[in-house]
């Protein structure tokens, strides 16, 4: 399918997703986020497709978050109901995402990046959650997922601030896991999904699955509890993948996952 606002790669069983309206610093608006929505349901849906990466075309921002003028314009309309991106609500996604941050990401750009389950930072990447200095509130998961990542009083020093933060102080703080220079980002990004696409697609989607699950319980133990009737955990104990891991294990070998 061919997208106007987004550009889709796909390499082996990664899925290389660009936002792709850079004369806007990738602010997106309504038929972007109709087009993410869709991009991110094919990605749900392939088997072959175990790793996403989400990246910003050109090299001055990941997404400035929300189309603004767009907005001012009139020309606003309902979002899918998967959220900014047609990801920041999408809370079924079990396949893992990783955000290739390699500039600005303010706003929904920062609620984009914060939805992926890594953050990989070019050293000139800033992040902010700037709303309220436009009248508005990160309510696309910024105000939620923040906390969750790194801490209420460090998180509120950024909200309620709307300060930014560089890439390395992202790292000191939690929520990047990696800083590299702009010219090795999408490299950096790539090695990260080829580890993960190199493990069991059913484990990774199982581990997923229950750490994000988890987060929801309301103890530990209600946690360990509930872990056995997560669907990808229990599709993970029926798969192939379960009997393939120990049988190559013990016959010396690497694994042939199949994801099923």
């Amino acid at each position: 399918m061919a997208y106007e606002f987004v550009v889709v790669e796909k390499d082996g069983p990664i899925t290389t997703v660009t936002l792709n309206r850079p004369e806007v610093m990738n602010a997106l608006h309504s038929p972007a986020h109709v087009e993410l929505d869709a991009v991110f349901n094919d990605f749900a849906a392939d088997k072959d497709q175990w790793v996403a990466i989400v990246t910003g075309a050109g090299e001055r921002a990941f997404s400035a978050g929300n189309d603004l003028k767009y907005q001012a314009a009139g020309l606003r309309t309902a979002g899918p109901p998967t959220g900014f991106a047609g990801l920041t609500s999408r809370f079924d996604l079990i396949k893992p995402v990783v955000a290739a941050v390699n500039g600005v990401a303010m706003g929904g750009g920062f609620e984009i990046a914060l939805a992926c389950d890594l953050i990989i930072a070019s050293e000139s990447a800033v992040f902010a959650l700037p709303e309220p200095r436009v009248g508005l509130a990160a309510l696309a998961g910024g105000l939620h997922r923040l906390p969750r990542q790194i801490g209420l009083k460090r998180a509120m020093g950024m909200i309620l601030t709307a300060r930014r933060v560089s890439a390395r102080e992202g790292y000191e703080l939690g929520f990047v896991n990696e800083v590299v220079a702009p010219a090795e980002l999408m490299a950096a990004a790539k090695r990260w999904a080829k580890t993960i696409s190199e493990l069991s697609p059913m484990s990774v989607r199982a581990s997923k699955q229950a750490v994000m699950r988890g987060l929801d319980e309301p103890s530990l133990e209600a946690a360990l509890k509930g872990q056995n009737a997560y669907p990808a955990v229990a599709a993970m104990y029926r798969s192939a993948d379960f009997i393939e891991g120990p049988k190559a294990f013990a016959e010396k070998r690497a694994p042939q996952w199949t994801g099923a």
